[in-house]
Order: C-alpha cells, then sequence, then structure tokens
C-alpha cells in the first residue's frame, strides 16, 4: 500500500498531504497552469509551477508573475523557487504565501546551467554549506510564519569529486525541511549518462525527513523500481511526461497494484492535443496554441505521422488543430518500441563544471555576492 506524502512546516502539526507520493517537476516553459491541470486529470499528485527567482517575485518582474498563475483544479498551490540570498528568498517566500496563496515552497539547488553555475547558483551552490543553511534557515522560517512546508531539490555534487548531497540533506533535515529530492546525477552530468539510484538509498539512510528520488523515471514501473531500490519516499517526474500527460494515470494505477497502462491510439493522442490546446488557450488565448507547438515532437515520438508532422509544427489556431487532427490516421497504435526510452533534453556529460574563481577553498561562500547568478536562470 502506498503511503502518502506528508509535508509539514516546523511549527505545524497539520501537513499539506499528498495522497499519491508523486512530484511533477518544474520545466521551464512546460509546466505552465495549462500543462499542470492536464497532469492532473489524468493522475494525483503534486504538480509544481514553473521555476522562478526570488528576485524577479520581489520587484515584482512581468515574465515571473505571469508564471504565478493557477487552474481552479489545483487545490495545492505548489511553487519552485530560486534563489542566491538568504533575506531575499525569505522576502519572496512571504510574497509567494501571502499575495498568491501558496502552500509549498520548493528550494532548487540543481540547475546545471554554465551560465549559472559560473557564477555559484544552481547546483554548486551547495557546495558553500554555510550559503546553503543561511537561505533554506531563511526560507523555512519566513514560511512557518504561515504554517507552509519548504522543500529542498539538490543534485549528487558538482562532479564525482565534490559531492554534496549527504550534507544538503542533514541542512535540509536540521533546518526545518519537510523534505529533499535528489536528481541523482551530478552537475557535470546535467542531464546525460544514467542517474545513480544508490545515491537516493544513501540519503535515505542518512536522514529521517523524507527523500524523494528524480532521475531515469521513464515509465511507472521505474517510479516502482526506484522506490523498492532505494526506500525513497516518494519520485519527481521530468522529462518522462514529455508529450505524455498519461503517465500520472500510470503511476496512479502503479501504486495501486493494477495492471493497466495507458497506450494510446494516435487518435487518442490527437485529443490530448486538442485538451491541451484548450487549456492553453484558456490560459494564454490565442497565442497558447504557437506555444504547443514546442510539444508537438514529443506527443508524436514514435507515431508514423508523416508530413503531417511539419504542419502540426508550425500550427497557429485551434481550428487548424482541430483540422490536423481530424486527418491522423487514428487507429495507429501505440509503438511500444518507445517505451523506457528518454525524452527531452540529454546532451553529454562535460568535461568539467565551470566554477567562479577559488570555489574550492572553503564551504563556507556566506560573503559571496552571488546576485549574478540569480539572472534568467532556468531550472533543473
Amino acid at each position: 500500500m502506498v503511503t502518502p506524502l506528508r509535508l509539514h512546516a516546523p511549527s505545524r502539526r497539520d501537513a499539506v498531504v499528498v495522497e499519491l507520493p508523486v512530484v511533477l517537476a518544474p520545466m521551464a516553459g512546460i509546466t505552465n497552469a495549462a500543462y499542470r491541470a492536464l497532469c492532473l486529470e489524468q493522475g494525483a499528485g503534486l504538480y509544481v509551477c514553473e521555476m522562478m527567482t526570488s528576485r524577479g517575485i520581489i520587484v515584482g518582474d512581468h515574465k515571473t508573475r505571469s508564471m504565478l498563475t493557477f487552474d481552479p483544479s489545483e487545490t495545492i498551490r505548489s511553487v519552485q523557487l530560486y534563489g542566491v540570498d538568504p533575506d531575499v528568498v525569505a522576502e519572496a517566500t512571504r510574497v509567494l504565501v501571502t499575495e498568491h496563496g501558496v502552500h509549498h515552497v520548493d528550494l532548487n539547488f540543481g540547475c546545471p546551467v554554465p551560465k549559472v553555475t559560473r557564477k555559484g547558483g544552481g547546483g554548486v551552490l551547495p557546495y558553500k554549506r554555510d550559503r546553503l543553511r543561511a537561505i533554506v534557515r531563511a526560507a523555512v522560517q519566513a514560511a512557518d510564519e504561515f504554517g507552509v512546508p519548504v522543500t529542498v531539490k539538490t543534485r549528487i555534487g558538482i562532479d564525482d569529486e565534490h559531492e554534496t548531497f549527504l550534507d544538503a540533506g542533514r541542512i535540509a533535515e536540521q533546518e526545518g525541511a519537510a523534505a529533499i529530492a535528489l536528481h541523482a546525477r551530478t552537475v557535470q552530468q546535467a542531464y546525460g549518462g544514467q542517474a545513480d539510484w544508490s545515491r537516493i538509498a544513501e540519503l535515505k539512510e542518512t536522514v529521517s525527513i523524507p527523500v524523494l528520488g528524480n532521475g531515469d523515471l521513464w515509465e511507472a514501473e521505474d517510479a516502482l523500481a526506484m522506490m523498492a531500490r532505494t526506500g525513497c519516499d516518494g519520485v519527481v517526474i521530468g522529462r518522462g511526461c514529455l508529450g505524455r500527460p498519461w503517465l500520472f494515470g500510470d503511476l496512479a494505477a502503479a501504486f495501486a497494484g493494477e495492471p493497466h497502462r495507458a497506450r494510446p491510439t494516435l487518435g487518442e493522442v490527437g485529443a490530448m492535443l486538442i485538451r491541451h490546446a484548450e487549456l492553453l488557450v484558456d490560459l494564454m488565448g490565442e497565442r497558447g496554441v504557437v506555444d504547443l507547438r514546442k510539444h508537438m515532437a514529443w506527443y508524436f515520438k514514435g507515431y508514423p505521422v508523416g508530413e503531417l508532422r511539419r504542419r502540426f509544427a508550425m500550427v497557429s489556431s485551434l481550428e487548424e488543430l482541430r483540422e490536423l487532427v481530424g486527418q491522423l490516421d487514428a487507429d495507429q497504435p501505440f509503438p511500444t518500441s518507445e517505451l523506457g526510452t528518454p525524452r527531452g533534453r540529454q546532451g553529454s556529460p562535460r568535461g568539467r563544471v565551470i566554477l567562479p574563481y577559488g570555489w574550492y577553498d572553503d564551504t563556507s561562500g556566506c560573503g559571496l555576492d552571488l546576485s549574478a547568478a540569480e539572472d534568467d536562470v532556468s531550472g533543473g
């Protein structure tokens, strides 16, 4: 039987309860309110808003504020927050809770993007243990004023020689975080190579707060295997659901011990595309259909779509989308050859991670000005 995920602030006994311990990972440009609502229609879980910067929230940046939109179906409003300054993160947390009704804040310390790491942010920041502690403490204390739980997401470390995840887990627990999620790759790996699930097991043995596992979860069976091998309390789903929002239904069935898995025909994929488009239009107006273009290759991965693939990638209206869906060979079966294969960005591990000069000299970092690491950040 699956144990619900319970997230609570230090001063509160009541908790945010996630009946199915499955979390949709924030993905820039993907997990907006429309996509979260679409996934929520497929199955239960915790659906996290796109990652946003603490400074963007405080200054009222238009792009950041526009991301703070929630579908009426989202009874738990969850946001992933990125920041490098404890005071700024604390103030942003208060704004999220008091002005936007957020019920859960997740702190991102996993971004592997070079333009961020070279400035000391993202997945390399946990090397500065004291700075990490100060940020987590500030966020937890600010959120605890309102009984809102804070969680932490991180990676194994910068590279194989500079691991940080166990210290990050201890710090998260000591400072009152409700849970910690581990993407079982290093910053150097980015999204390439293979996730090392054994490190999730190590983290679970090290801390008493719930541990969530992330990395190489392509099918519902992968989630069951990860939890069985590592003892983790839940899973975080990222690239595996790209073009496959029905994966959350598969996960619900798998956790319930049911054998059925969604294997949609091409016609059923077309219907899902239309539903996605409708939700995007409700969110953005007609430009929502244009936003859907980035999803087309994922939805049609493995299906014999032919020349229509190019036309779907240039669609500009709901009427046009419906017309194109009507031209699909609706009876084409699900391409089972795609099961268990990676989706989304991958790439190769990097030769080395570019860091600020002298980054490895000490593990404090409290006096460093890292504000440049918060400019134009995308999550990881």
